[in-house]
Protein backbone atom coordinates (compact mmCIF):
# COMPACT_ATOMS: atom_id res chain seq x y z
CA UNK A 1 0.00 0.00 0.00
CA UNK A 2 1.40 3.35 -1.00
CA UNK A 3 0.48 6.62 0.47
CA UNK A 4 -1.49 7.56 -2.53
CA UNK A 5 -4.11 4.57 -1.49
CA UNK A 6 -5.42 6.98 1.62
CA UNK A 7 -6.71 10.43 1.80
CA UNK A 8 -5.20 13.12 3.19
CA UNK A 9 -7.48 12.81 5.97
CA UNK A 10 -6.47 9.50 7.20
CA UNK A 11 -2.68 10.12 6.81
CA UNK A 12 -2.82 12.92 9.06
CA UNK A 13 -5.18 10.63 11.37
CA UNK A 14 -2.39 7.87 11.12
CA UNK A 15 0.54 10.67 11.60
CA UNK A 16 -1.50 12.57 14.57
CA UNK A 17 -2.20 9.18 16.41
CA UNK A 18 1.51 7.77 16.09
CA UNK A 19 2.68 11.09 17.42
CA UNK A 20 0.29 10.69 20.21
CA UNK A 21 1.42 7.15 20.99
CA UNK A 22 4.93 8.72 20.73
CA UNK A 23 4.85 11.84 23.00
CA UNK A 24 2.05 9.68 25.71
CA UNK A 25 4.58 7.23 26.00
CA UNK A 26 7.70 9.65 26.60
CA UNK A 27 5.85 11.30 29.77
CA UNK A 28 4.43 8.70 30.88
CA UNK A 29 8.33 7.48 30.81
CA UNK A 30 8.94 11.32 32.79
CA UNK A 31 6.12 10.83 35.27
CA UNK A 32 7.70 7.40 36.39
CA UNK A 33 11.52 8.78 36.81
CA UNK A 34 10.02 11.98 38.62
CA UNK A 35 7.58 9.37 40.66
CA UNK A 36 4.71 11.23 39.93
CA UNK A 37 3.33 7.90 38.39
CA UNK A 38 2.89 4.92 40.26
CA UNK A 39 3.15 1.20 39.99
CA UNK A 40 4.28 -0.89 36.12
CA UNK A 41 4.32 1.11 33.21
CA UNK A 42 5.35 -0.69 29.58
CA UNK A 43 5.62 1.81 27.04
CA UNK A 44 4.95 1.01 23.69
CA UNK A 45 7.57 3.65 21.92
CA UNK A 46 8.54 1.98 18.80
CA UNK A 47 5.77 -0.32 18.00
CA UNK A 48 2.77 2.63 16.75
CA UNK A 49 2.53 1.50 13.25
CA UNK A 50 1.27 -1.83 14.89
CA UNK A 51 -1.63 -0.37 16.32
CA UNK A 52 -2.62 2.76 14.18
CA UNK A 53 -2.17 0.55 10.97
CA UNK A 54 -4.32 -2.18 12.14
CA UNK A 55 -7.13 0.16 14.00
CA UNK A 56 -7.45 2.06 10.82
CA UNK A 57 -7.50 -1.18 9.00
CA UNK A 58 -11.39 -2.31 10.86
CA UNK A 59 -14.79 -0.41 11.34
CA UNK A 60 -15.21 2.23 13.84
CA UNK A 61 -18.01 -0.71 15.96
CA UNK A 62 -15.06 -3.62 15.76
CA UNK A 63 -13.47 -4.89 18.86
CA UNK A 64 -10.30 -5.09 20.03
CA UNK A 65 -8.40 -6.81 23.25
CA UNK A 66 -5.20 -5.43 24.15
CA UNK A 67 -1.91 -6.51 26.44
CA UNK A 68 -0.05 -5.32 29.35
CA UNK A 69 1.57 -3.01 26.83
CA UNK A 70 -1.80 -1.49 25.76
CA UNK A 71 -1.69 2.62 25.57
CA UNK A 72 -0.71 2.65 22.06
CA UNK A 73 -4.42 0.17 21.27
CA UNK A 74 -6.17 2.61 23.39
CA UNK A 75 -5.17 5.42 22.03
CA UNK A 76 -5.36 4.00 18.23
CA UNK A 77 -8.71 2.74 18.92
CA UNK A 78 -10.20 6.45 19.91
CA UNK A 79 -8.60 6.27 23.72
CA UNK A 80 -8.56 10.29 25.09
CA UNK A 81 -5.32 11.15 26.06
CA UNK A 82 -6.59 12.71 29.22
CA UNK A 83 -8.56 9.96 30.69
CA UNK A 84 -5.76 7.96 30.15
CA UNK A 85 -3.38 9.78 31.75
CA UNK A 86 -5.56 9.98 34.57
CA UNK A 87 -6.00 6.64 34.76
CA UNK A 88 -2.56 5.72 34.98
CA UNK A 89 -1.94 8.79 38.05
CA UNK A 90 -4.70 6.87 39.74
CA UNK A 91 -7.43 9.67 39.27
CA UNK A 92 -10.92 9.32 39.59
CA UNK A 93 -11.30 11.03 36.44
CA UNK A 94 -9.19 8.05 34.20
CA UNK A 95 -11.33 5.67 32.55
CA UNK A 96 -11.55 3.00 35.10
CA UNK A 97 -11.78 5.71 37.85
CA UNK A 98 -8.13 5.11 38.96
CA UNK A 99 -8.55 1.31 39.91
CA UNK A 100 -6.82 0.00 36.74
CA UNK A 101 -3.73 1.45 35.86
CA UNK A 102 -1.56 1.12 33.27
CA UNK A 103 -2.60 -2.33 32.39
CA UNK A 104 -6.05 -2.56 32.87
CA UNK A 105 -7.18 0.57 30.40
CA UNK A 106 -10.88 -0.12 28.91
CA UNK A 107 -12.67 1.71 27.20
CA UNK A 108 -15.95 0.33 26.25
CA UNK A 109 -17.20 2.89 24.30
CA UNK A 110 -15.04 2.36 21.50
CA UNK A 111 -14.68 -0.94 21.29
CA UNK A 112 -11.45 -1.42 23.29
CA UNK A 113 -12.58 -4.74 25.48
CA UNK A 114 -9.44 -3.98 27.80
CA UNK A 115 -5.87 -4.63 28.63
CA UNK A 116 -4.40 -7.26 30.82
CA UNK A 117 -1.48 -8.06 32.84
CA UNK A 118 -1.74 -11.12 32.63
CA UNK A 119 0.31 -12.32 29.27
CA UNK A 120 -2.03 -14.45 26.77
CA UNK A 121 -5.08 -13.36 28.83
CA UNK A 122 -6.44 -11.71 26.47
CA UNK A 123 -6.59 -14.56 23.60
CA UNK A 124 -9.76 -16.33 25.47
CA UNK A 125 -11.56 -12.80 25.94
CA UNK A 126 -10.61 -12.26 22.16
CA UNK A 127 -12.28 -15.48 21.36
CA UNK A 128 -15.22 -14.73 23.47
CA UNK A 129 -16.31 -11.83 22.05
CA UNK A 130 -15.85 -13.17 18.52
CA UNK A 131 -18.37 -16.44 19.35
CA UNK A 132 -20.69 -13.56 20.73
CA UNK A 133 -20.12 -11.21 17.60
CA UNK A 134 -20.66 -14.88 15.76
CA UNK A 135 -23.91 -15.76 17.73
CA UNK A 136 -25.36 -11.90 17.28
CA UNK A 137 -24.90 -11.94 13.20
CA UNK A 138 -23.89 -8.55 13.76
CA UNK A 139 -21.06 -8.61 11.23
CA UNK A 140 -18.37 -7.27 13.22
CA UNK A 141 -14.65 -8.58 13.76
CA UNK A 142 -12.26 -8.45 17.02
CA UNK A 143 -8.20 -7.93 16.72
CA UNK A 144 -7.15 -9.50 19.57
CA UNK A 145 -3.46 -7.78 19.89
CA UNK A 146 -1.03 -9.74 21.61
CA UNK A 147 2.82 -10.31 21.98
CA UNK A 148 5.43 -13.46 20.99
CA UNK A 149 6.08 -14.11 24.60
CA UNK A 150 2.09 -14.81 24.82
CA UNK A 151 2.44 -17.02 21.45
CA UNK A 152 4.17 -19.67 24.26
CA UNK A 153 1.61 -20.36 26.57
CA UNK A 154 -1.51 -22.05 26.49
CA UNK A 155 -4.39 -20.16 26.13
CA UNK A 156 -2.82 -19.34 22.76
CA UNK A 157 -3.67 -22.46 21.56
CA UNK A 158 -6.58 -22.94 23.08
CA UNK A 159 -7.93 -20.02 21.42
CA UNK A 160 -6.84 -20.13 18.09
CA UNK A 161 -7.77 -23.99 17.55
CA UNK A 162 -11.50 -22.81 19.44
CA UNK A 163 -11.65 -19.73 17.28
CA UNK A 164 -10.74 -21.95 13.98
CA UNK A 165 -12.97 -24.82 14.82
CA UNK A 166 -15.60 -22.73 15.52
CA UNK A 167 -14.79 -19.99 12.43
CA UNK A 168 -15.45 -17.42 14.57
CA UNK A 169 -14.73 -13.66 13.29
CA UNK A 170 -11.50 -12.47 14.75
CA UNK A 171 -7.73 -11.81 13.54
CA UNK A 172 -4.95 -12.26 15.64
CA UNK A 173 -2.25 -9.88 15.65
CA UNK A 174 0.95 -10.78 16.96
CA UNK A 175 3.64 -7.54 17.60
CA UNK A 176 6.87 -9.35 17.39
CA UNK A 177 8.79 -7.40 19.45
CA UNK A 178 11.63 -9.68 19.35
CA UNK A 179 11.84 -10.30 23.00
CA UNK A 180 9.65 -11.80 25.66
CA UNK A 181 10.49 -9.32 28.60
CA UNK A 182 14.52 -10.58 28.15
CA UNK A 183 14.20 -13.71 26.53
CA UNK A 184 15.28 -13.50 22.42
CA UNK A 185 12.18 -15.01 20.65
CA UNK A 186 15.04 -17.20 18.45
CA UNK A 187 15.51 -18.98 21.86
CA UNK A 188 12.24 -19.76 22.94
CA UNK A 189 10.95 -20.42 19.63
CA UNK A 190 11.45 -23.82 17.16
CA UNK A 191 9.77 -22.14 14.43
CA UNK A 192 11.17 -18.70 12.59
CA UNK A 193 7.68 -16.61 13.08
CA UNK A 194 4.65 -16.60 15.79
CA UNK A 195 2.44 -16.95 12.08
CA UNK A 196 3.70 -20.22 11.01
CA UNK A 197 2.11 -22.11 13.73
CA UNK A 198 -1.21 -20.94 12.37
CA UNK A 199 -1.45 -23.84 9.92
CA UNK A 200 -1.20 -26.24 12.72
CA UNK A 201 -5.22 -25.35 13.46
CA UNK A 202 -5.95 -24.56 9.26
CA UNK A 203 -5.65 -20.86 9.82
CA UNK A 204 -3.49 -18.85 7.22
CA UNK A 205 -1.09 -16.22 8.87
CA UNK A 206 1.19 -13.53 7.38
CA UNK A 207 4.68 -11.42 8.54
CA UNK A 208 4.49 -8.19 7.58
CA UNK A 209 7.01 -4.89 8.47
CA UNK A 210 5.59 -3.86 11.63
CA UNK A 211 7.39 -0.62 10.99
CA UNK A 212 5.88 0.72 8.05
CA UNK A 213 2.15 1.67 8.80
CA UNK A 214 0.50 1.12 5.67
CA UNK A 215 1.59 -2.39 5.23
CA UNK A 216 0.02 -3.27 8.78
CA UNK A 217 -2.74 -1.17 7.57
CA UNK A 218 -3.20 -3.33 4.34
CA UNK A 219 -2.19 -6.67 5.93
CA UNK A 220 -5.07 -6.59 8.51
CA UNK A 221 -8.13 -5.07 6.33
CA UNK A 222 -7.55 -8.11 3.98
CA UNK A 223 -7.56 -10.38 6.80
CA UNK A 224 -10.62 -8.55 8.22
CA UNK A 225 -12.31 -8.36 5.07
CA UNK A 226 -11.97 -12.87 4.89
CA UNK A 227 -13.13 -13.09 8.56
CA UNK A 228 -15.93 -10.46 8.54
CA UNK A 229 -17.59 -12.62 5.50
CA UNK A 230 -16.89 -16.19 7.40
CA UNK A 231 -13.91 -17.06 6.63
CA UNK A 232 -11.37 -18.63 9.18
CA UNK A 233 -9.64 -16.44 11.47
CA UNK A 234 -5.80 -15.50 10.61
CA UNK A 235 -2.92 -14.48 12.10
CA UNK A 236 -1.06 -10.92 10.91
CA UNK A 237 2.82 -10.88 12.65
CA UNK A 238 4.02 -7.42 12.75
CA UNK A 239 7.75 -7.52 13.23
CA UNK A 240 8.26 -4.59 15.23
CA UNK A 241 11.14 -3.17 18.43
CA UNK A 242 9.93 -1.41 21.84
CA UNK A 243 12.81 1.05 21.76
CA UNK A 244 12.78 0.94 25.59
CA UNK A 245 13.05 -2.01 28.01
CA UNK A 246 10.23 -4.26 28.97
CA UNK A 247 9.57 -1.77 31.82
CA UNK A 248 11.23 0.84 33.79
CA UNK A 249 13.31 -1.74 36.06
CA UNK A 250 14.87 -2.74 32.68
CA UNK A 251 18.42 -2.12 31.98
CA UNK A 252 18.13 -3.83 28.23
CA UNK A 253 21.72 -5.23 28.84
CA UNK A 254 20.56 -8.55 26.25
CA UNK A 255 20.13 -5.90 23.45
CA UNK A 256 23.51 -4.71 21.52
CA UNK A 257 23.80 -1.19 20.79
CA UNK A 258 23.92 -1.59 16.79
CA UNK A 259 20.56 -3.60 17.29
CA UNK A 260 18.94 -0.81 18.81
CA UNK A 261 20.34 1.70 16.45
CA UNK A 262 19.34 -0.38 13.45
CA UNK A 263 15.37 -0.18 14.68
CA UNK A 264 15.62 3.30 15.39
CA UNK A 265 17.02 4.20 12.22
CA UNK A 266 13.80 2.66 10.87
CA UNK A 267 11.40 4.45 12.89
CA UNK A 268 7.68 4.25 11.85
CA UNK A 269 6.88 7.60 12.58
CA UNK A 270 10.04 9.61 10.60
CA UNK A 271 9.25 7.09 7.98
CA UNK A 272 5.92 7.90 7.36
CA UNK A 273 6.72 11.31 7.39
CA UNK A 274 8.54 11.12 4.89
CA UNK A 275 6.57 8.95 2.81
CA UNK A 276 3.96 11.67 3.11
CA UNK A 277 6.06 14.51 2.13
CA UNK A 278 7.95 12.46 -0.97
CA UNK A 279 4.48 11.69 -1.92
CA UNK A 280 2.88 15.02 -1.78
CA UNK A 281 0.51 14.47 -0.03
CA UNK A 282 1.87 16.56 3.05
CA UNK A 283 4.34 19.18 3.73
CA UNK A 284 7.15 19.02 6.30
CA UNK A 285 5.68 22.00 7.66
CA UNK A 286 2.15 20.51 8.34
CA UNK A 287 4.30 17.27 9.91
CA UNK A 288 5.55 19.94 12.03
CA UNK A 289 2.52 21.61 13.14
CA UNK A 290 0.69 18.53 14.05
CA UNK A 291 3.76 17.30 16.34
CA UNK A 292 3.39 20.75 18.24
CA UNK A 293 -0.31 20.29 18.59
CA UNK A 294 0.02 16.96 19.98
CA UNK A 295 2.75 18.40 22.17
CA UNK A 296 0.05 20.69 23.44
CA UNK A 297 -2.04 18.00 23.99
CA UNK A 298 0.21 16.15 25.77
CA UNK A 299 0.80 19.02 27.89
CA UNK A 300 -3.06 19.87 28.83
CA UNK A 301 -3.29 15.83 29.28
CA UNK A 302 -0.47 15.75 32.27
CA UNK A 303 -2.20 19.20 33.77
CA UNK A 304 -5.61 17.47 33.64
CA UNK A 305 -3.99 14.54 35.65
CA UNK A 306 -1.43 15.99 37.59
CA UNK A 307 -2.86 18.75 39.09
CA UNK A 308 -6.61 19.26 37.81
CA UNK A 309 -7.56 15.89 39.14
CA UNK A 310 -8.32 13.98 42.40
CA UNK A 311 -7.28 10.83 43.60
CA UNK A 312 -10.13 7.95 44.43
CA UNK A 313 -11.78 8.51 47.70
CA UNK A 314 -10.57 6.01 50.09
CA UNK A 315 -14.42 4.92 50.86
CA UNK A 316 -15.25 4.57 47.18
CA UNK A 317 -12.57 2.21 46.55
CA UNK A 318 -14.57 -0.65 46.35
CA UNK A 319 -17.16 0.30 44.76
CA UNK A 320 -17.83 -1.15 40.90
CA UNK A 321 -16.13 -4.10 42.13
CA UNK A 322 -17.36 -7.22 41.45
CA UNK A 323 -15.30 -9.47 43.30
CA UNK A 324 -12.60 -9.84 45.66
CA UNK A 325 -10.93 -11.36 48.96
CA UNK A 326 -11.45 -9.99 51.82
CA UNK A 327 -9.44 -11.13 55.26
CA UNK A 328 -11.77 -11.89 58.12
CA UNK A 329 -11.57 -13.63 61.18
CA UNK A 330 -12.04 -17.26 60.19
CA UNK A 331 -9.33 -16.57 57.37
CA UNK A 332 -9.23 -15.33 53.61
CA UNK A 333 -13.11 -15.28 52.28
CA UNK A 334 -14.32 -14.88 49.02
CA UNK A 335 -16.69 -11.49 49.37
CA UNK A 336 -19.19 -10.47 46.20
CA UNK A 337 -20.97 -7.62 45.36
CA UNK A 338 -21.77 -5.10 43.28
CA UNK A 339 -22.83 -1.57 42.81
CA UNK A 340 -24.93 0.43 40.52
Amino acid sequence: MEVADISKDEAGWMLRTMLRIRHFEDKVFELLARDLLKGASHVYAGEEAVAVGACSAIQPDDFITSTHRGHGHCLAKGGKLKEMMAELCGKSTGYCKGRGGSMHIADVRTGNLGATGIVGSNLPVAAGAALACQMLKNGKVVLCFFGDGASNTGTFHESLNMAATWKLPVVFVCENNLYGMSVAWNRASSVENVADRGPAYGMPGVVVDGMDVLAVKEAVAAAAERVRAGGIPEIVECKTYRYRGHSRSDPRKYRTKEEEKHWRDRDPITAFRKRLADGGVMTEEECDAVEKEVEAEIAEAEKFAIEESQSLPPDQLYEDVYAGWVQGEMGIVREEKTNG
